[in-house]
């Protein structure tokens, strides 16, 4: 390859990086409720539209820069979590039903109901956040003078990133040295045993769903200055969560970080050298192939690994 085709190469495979750290973060949210709950949170993308919201109107309203606003949506995201779990989700699972899954049909209200309820409130039109720093741009060539190959690094999608990168450390941080986290880590492990143990399983349900739509939430904020904003908006992301998670493992939060990646490279490589339009193609060609070849997930390699098998 000469030096235009490697730039483009390297190119391609830094937006596909930082592509997949924002994607890693919204399938930790549906991976992270998955893992507890056992159910598909169908919901998840219109939860995400709702952190968006509230960062466009902290922007617009009172000229809070979107970065500040992950302070703010994922705050207000853990406790309408919390109530859609406690009001909703809990209301059903208690009431016998010829069908298993209808918590899982419960989120799909749920996000038609929000979904439908931001097209009344705000109308279909496309919104966004004209950030100063919107189309700005760092050169990895002022660091390496006479470098043949030119890079760059968009400033919001590298700050986006690096947002992503905390909020992964800091729910590591959660689930690994808090008492709450690894009475989670207990509960999705073996619920019985957590039990035993005296875990309050119910609470660590609503505190998990609570978490789940904080991440996503503050991954809204992290989209918002690069991406447009409308109502539908959050069907699209669900099914990447979706993907993210079958991509990675049920309820594995490392298979969810390495399928954001994976899905993030794919995607970012498929529009360079396929076409933009055939981006969302990509996506579901590796979703199929991920079912039809790795049923497990890249959670089932790394266990495989670990057990030497």
């Amino acid at each position: 390859m000469n030096a235009a085709q490697v730039e483009v190469l390297l190119q391609t495979l830094i937006a596909g990086v930082l592509l997949g750290g924002l994607y890693a973060l919204i399938g930790l949210g549906m991976t992270l409720i998955m893992g507890v709950m056992k159910i598909i949170n169908l919901a998840h993308g219109e939860l995400m539209m709702v952190g968006m919201y509230i960062a466009y109107w902290m922007f617009s309203l009172f000229g809070i820069d979107p970065y500040v606003s992950v302070f703010i949506a994922g705050p207000l995201l853990f406790f309408l979590g919390i109530l859609i779990q406690k009001y909703l989700i809990n209301t059903v699972l208690r009431v016998d039903s010829i069908l298993p899954e209808n918590q899982v049909i419960l989120t799909v209200g749920v996000g038609m109901i929000l979904a439908s309820a931001a097209t009344i409130a705000f109308k279909s039109d496309y919104r966004s956040t004209p950030v100063k720093y919107g189309t700005s741009a760092f050169y990895l060539s002022d660091l390496w003078k006479g470098s043949p190959i030119e890079l760059s690094l968009s400033i919001p999608w590298s700050v986006s990133f690096l947002f992503a990168l905390a909020i992964t450390a800091g729910l590591w941080f959660f689930l690994q040295r808090t008492d709450t986290g690894k009475s989670i880590r207990a509960t999705a492990q073996d619920l019985d045993a957590a039990l035993l143990m005296g875990v309050n399983v119910q609470r660590m349900r609503v505190v998990t769903f609570g978490l789940g739509s904080a991440l996503v939430g503050a991954a809204g904020c992290l989209f918002i200055p690069i991406y447009y904003l409308y109502p539908a908006l959050g069907g699209q992301f669900t099914l990447i969560a979706f993907v993210i998670t079958i991509l990675g493992g049920l309820g594995s939060n490392v298979g969810a970080i390495l399928g954001g990646l994976i899905l993030g490279l794919f995607e970012s490589l498929t529009a360079t050298y396929v076409g933009m339009g055939w981006a969302p193609v990509g996506r579901f060609v590796i979703f199929i192939a991920a079912l039809l070849f790795l049923p497990g997930g890249v959670a089932s390699l790394l266990r495989r690994r670990a057990f030497g098998k």
